[in-house]
């Protein structure tokens, strides 16, 4: 099997930083700090960016990128990003025994070996899928809770609040995708894999894996405010290696 191929997924509209994909992280695009990952990716062979953001995908062609445009019907609130990444690998003309990396253009921090990594367990392990994950630290679901109109606090389950557990450290381990990176075999996306059951997170197939990052490894661009650490952290990479971009 040759080299897998890396999808962008970079929707132009967004609720929480307008714009967002291509504003500018350590004085790039966002997007072109995600393209130059995948390019980088020792196990990616091919980039593609499906956008319907002109912005994104000129940056997307500057950079050597292969352009999709995504149709409007793909591109609303309502637009699964499963959708978009299926569109884009019919345009690639992907078989269902390729694999794909399917990245997020808002993400702009991430392990450089992060992709790397999913690829090569998705291949050693025959799996249908791995995602990168991070452990949940302080915001642990035993340490959710339900807060009444009153101001009343009641556990979010069970009876105990905070399932008795006070201490960070005696917390059983739990993970949250933290939106790094999705390796796939083709035939998961293309929702091809017998016994995936139904739903959003079908297209994950059946196996389905997973890789750890640490705390603060990734960052992916929600609000203004995960803009201001992204840029800082990038900053400061390029402070601590002036010789890598």
């Amino acid at each position: 099997m040759t080299g897998a191929t890396a999808i962008i997924l970079a929707r132009a509209g967004s609720r929480g930083v307008p714009g967002k994909n291509v504003a500018l992280v350590a004085g790039r695009p966002c997007i072109a700090w995600t393209i130059e990952h995948a390019q980088q990716s020792r196990e990616v062979s091919a980039v593609a960016v499906s956008s319907d953001d002109p912005r994104a995908l000129e940056v997307a062609a500057s950079m050597g990128a292969r352009v999709i445009e995504r149709p409007l019907t793909l591109a609303n609130d309502t637009a699964r990003i499963d959708d978009a990444a299926r569109h884009a690998s019919g345009v690639l003309g992907l078989r269902d025994d390729s694999h794909v990396a399917i990245l997020y253009a808002n993400v702009p921090v991430r392990p450089n070996d992060l992709t790397d990594r999913a690829l090569s367990l998705l291949a050693s392990s025959g799996c249908d899928s791995v995602q990168s994950y991070a452990r949940c630290g302080k915001h642990h679901p035993w340490w959710t809770a339900r807060v009444g109109d009153d101001g009343r606090v009641a556990p979010w389950e069970g009876n105990v609040l905070n399932h008795g557990v006070f201490r960070r450290q005696d917390l059983p381990p739990a993970f949250v995708p933290d939106g790094g990176t999705m390796a796939l075999r083709v035939a998961a996306l293309m929702l091809r894999v017998p016994g995936s059951g139904e739903g959003p997170h079908a297209f994950f197939g059946r196996d389905r894996r997973g890789i750890e990052t640490a705390d603060g490894a990734v960052v992916d661009i929600d609000t203004r405010v995960d803009l201001l650490v992204a840029d800082a952290l990038l900053r400061e990479r390029a402070t601590l290696n002036p010789h890598t971009s």
